[in-house]
């Protein structure tokens, strides 16, 4: 919610849109000064209430910034759960997770900004809020990841809080820069890189139930191929022995 989107004093709200009003005015103080400079004089100025308004909602600058952040990162977290959970193919999957991570940092960039790039980390309770970002997106690969390789839960986690960083980092860059790559061509960028790495990793397909004869292509271990199946290696060709010469006589 910007400014000019704000009513006049005077105009009466349900509560929830109050706060949504009250947050989005927030936003954009805070995005702009910074947490110690902004000030809810200017806060409440911006959200055309009173002050004693905007303490009946928050009774502190501290309070305000905390409900900020805590809606914000959750947005951002939903929107990576619903990609990863909008297909079963794999590359699908890497390729909406990074559009979903790059479109909400495209639309929501003073969200992300202050996610990010927040004067408060001193602060355990703005810490926690802030790293529950990276903590909750790298679960949510390490449980795919874990499913779909049989990884060890240890190693699912590395590989998610791997994914998790960069996808944080690059986009943060991205922003950073002025957007100097299209938001689809980012995103698919770092999609093409991360799923170069993940296909290396064979699916953890159930076991077949009906057993193959000793010399049936599917019985051959082969080399993965990153979707789980097997690369089979040709059937043997037995020897050609030439036919028997009868002695001279």
């Amino acid at each position: 919610m910007t400014a000019q989107d704000i009513p006049t004093k005077g105009t009466r709200l349900p509560r929830d849109a109050r706060r949504t009003q009250l947050l989005g005015a927030a936003r954009e103080v805070f995005v702009a000064q910074g947490y110690h400079a902004a000030a809810m004089d200017e806060i409440a100025e911006r959200a055309g209430v009173s002050k004693p308004v905007l303490y009946q909602h928050f009774p502190g600058k501290r309070d305000l910034y905390l409900a900020l952040l805590d809606e914000h990162t959750e947005q951002l977290v939903g929107a990576v759960r619903l990609a990863l959970t909008s297909t079963r193919d794999n590359k699908q999957r890497v390729a909406a997770t990074l559009d979903a991570y790059f479109r909400f940092i495209d639309t929501e960039s003073e969200a992300f900004r202050l996610i990010v790039e927040s004067d408060l980390t001193n602060d355990p309770d703005v810490s926690t809020i802030i790293d529950r970002v990276t903590r909750q997106c790298s679960s949510l690969f390490a449980e795919v990841i874990g499913q779909d390789t049989g990884l060890a839960h240890e190693e699912a986690e590395l590989l998610g809080v791997a994914l998790a960083g960069m996808a944080q980092v690059s986009a943060q860059y991205w922003l950073q820069t002025g957007r100097a790559v299209p938001q689809d061509a980012a995103g698919r960028l770092l999609a093409q890189l991360c799923w170069r790495g993940i296909r290396g990793f064979p699916r953890n397909e159930p076991a077949d139930p009906s057993p193959h004869p000793p010399h049936s292509p599917g019985s051959r271990a082969g080399t993965g191929n990153g979707t789980g199946a097997l690369l089979d290696s040709p059937p043997a060709v037995p020897p050609t022995v030439p036919p028997a010469v009868p002695p001279a006589g």
